[in-house]
C-alpha cells in the first residue's frame, strides 16, 4: 500500500468558515451516509468555531482529538475494497473509519480551515516501530507534522498515539519524506525537493475530491 508510493516517488446554520461550505457538506453527508455522517459534520463546525480565535497548540489539540475519536483505523481493503485508497473528510467522517493517511488528511485540511498556515503543516511518511503480539515489527505509517518556524522540531499528530509530541519523543518514527499541497520534502530537509502534486498523483486526486465537496 504505502510502500508503493514511496517508491514511486439539515436545518442547521452552518458557517462558511475557512473555506469550507459546511452546508454542502451537510447536504453530501446526508445524501451519501444519513443522518450520523449530518451530526458529525455539525460537531465539527462547532469545534472549529470553538477554537476559531485559539492558539496554534489550541487548534492542534481539537482537530486532533476530534478525528482520533471519530475515526476508527480500517485499513483500505477492508474499508474500501482496493490495495491503497486516500479518502477526503467526507468520507472518513461518513464511513466512521479511515487509515493512517486518512486521519492525517482530515486534520490536515481542518487546520488549514482553521486559518494554520500551510507552511507550518506537513503530511509525513514514515517506517513505524510496533509491536504485533510482542514482536517488533516496522511498518509504513503516515502522520501529519506541525513546524513552529520552517527549522523548529516538528510535533507529531498521529492516530496511534493520541498525545501531540515533539518528534524528538516519537524515537519509533523515521521520517521518509513530507508534503503538503505545494511542496515535497524528503527526510528531515528544511527546503521542499518538488512540487508535490506533479510527484503524488493520489494527493492530487484526493485534493480534487476535496474541493469538490466544497472546501477550498
Amino acid at each position: 500500500m504505502l510502500i508503493c508510493i514511496m517508491l514511486g516517488f439539515c436545518c442547521v446554520a452552518y458557517l462558511y468558515a475557512g473555506g469550507v461550505q459546511f452546508n454542502r457538506l451537510t447536504e453530501l453527508a446526508k445524501q451519501r451516509y444519513g443522518d450520523h455522517a449530518v451530526q458529525s459534520i455539525g460537531e465539527l463546525n462547532q469545534a472549529l468555531n470553538r477554537v476559531s480565535n485559539a492558539s496554534d497548540e489550541e487548534k492542534l489539540i481539537a482537530i486532533n482529538g476530534f478525528f482520533n475519536r471519530k475515526l476508527e483505523f480500517v485499513d483500505d481493503l477492508n474499508l474500501w475494497k482496493q490495495s491503497d485508497y486516500w479518502a477526503t473528510p467526507l468520507e472518513s467522517i461518513g464511513m466512521q473509519a479511515g487509515d493512517c493517511e486518512d486521519f492525517s488528511i482530515a486534520k490536515y485540511v481542518f487546520l488549514k480551515a482553521l486559518n494554520i498556515s500551510n507552511e507550518k503543516l506537513r503530511l509525513t511518511y514514515v517506517r513505524a516501530q510496533l509491536y504485533d503480539q510482542d514482536v517488533k515489527v516496522v511498518k509504513a505509517h503516515m502522520v501529519l507534522s506541525y513546524y513552529k518556524t520552517p527549522t523548529s522540531e516538528p510535533l507529531i499528530l498521529d492516530n496511534l498515539i493520541p498525545d501531540i509530541l515533539p518528534a524528538s519523543q516519537r524515537p519509533d518514527l523515521n521520517p521518509i519524506f513530507s508534503f503538503n499541497d505545494k511542496g515535497l520534502w524528503v527526510g528531515s530537509s528544511t527546503q521542499p525537493k518538488a512540487s508535490s502534486q506533479q510527484h503524488l498523483s493520489k494527493w492530487r486526486d484526493v485534493l480534487l475530491r476535496i474541493r469538490a465537496d466544497g472546501i477550498e
